[in-house]
């Protein structure tokens, strides 16, 4: 029941994400379902193909096309009230990652997959629809930019969910963990202008 309800509410918000992205290029309204869909449903679907899931979520479930379809209607009506919709995208972005995080852990822990492969889908359920946003929307993909610790939160967070389910074997508070380091990473890089080290091209020595 866990891992739906946070599923849900990553599909909800990454397809917001979408939307607003999809406003941004004035796409009509089948664009905006589009690309709220790809966004709320491309991670999880990566995941679930990857671990060869017997049916991937949404084929599962419709109710996951529904919600992504709800919030895409609801921000092409209410898009143009926003002061900033760079900066909702931001934020709502950083909301969905903390949410789909702890969900490709639970997925993979749940299928009694090892430690590094809950890290991977973690990170996979978490960057493969915001990527696939950016690029189909001509977007430099947010988890490519330098400027942003977005990969990098997710793999800290996954990482936390491991520790902590190891420590204590309980999911609740291994998913809280994990969401909330997850925020507060990309909040800090998002707020505060934290960063990660970059390479540094150097002359070749004599």
């Amino acid at each position: 029941m866990l891992v739906v309800v946070l599923d849900l509410l990553a599909v909800f918000i990454f397809a917001l994400t979408g939307a607003l992205t999809a406003s941004r290029a004035q796409l009509d309204v089948v664009g905006f379902v589009f690309v709220a869909c790809l966004t709320a449903m491309g991670g999880g679907t990566a995941r679930d193909v990857l671990l060869n899931r017997e049916a991937v979520f949404w084929i599962a479930d419709p109710r996951y096309v529904a919600v992504a379809m709800v919030a895409a209607i609801f921000v092409f009506f209410t898009a143009h009230m926003l002061e900033s919709r760079l900066k909702a995208l931001y934020w709502l972005d950083a909301l969905a990652v903390a949410v789909a995080v702890p969900v490709g852990v639970a997925v993979a822990r749940r299928m009694e997959f090892d430690w590094p492969v809950l890290l991977i889908m973690g990170m996979v359920t978490a960057c493969i629809g915001g990527l696939a946003r950016d690029v189909v929307c001509n977007e430099v993909p947010l988890v490519l930019k330098a400027r942003d610790l977005y990969a990098t939160a997710a793999l800290a967070g996954a990482a936390i969910d491991v520790v902590v389910f190891w420590a204590t074997g309980n999911a609740l508070f291994s998913a809280l963990a994990c969401a909330g380091l997850t925020f507060f990473i990309r909040a800090g890089s998002l707020a505060l202008g934290w960063r990660a080290p970059v390479y540094r091209s150097r002359p070749p020595r004599m």
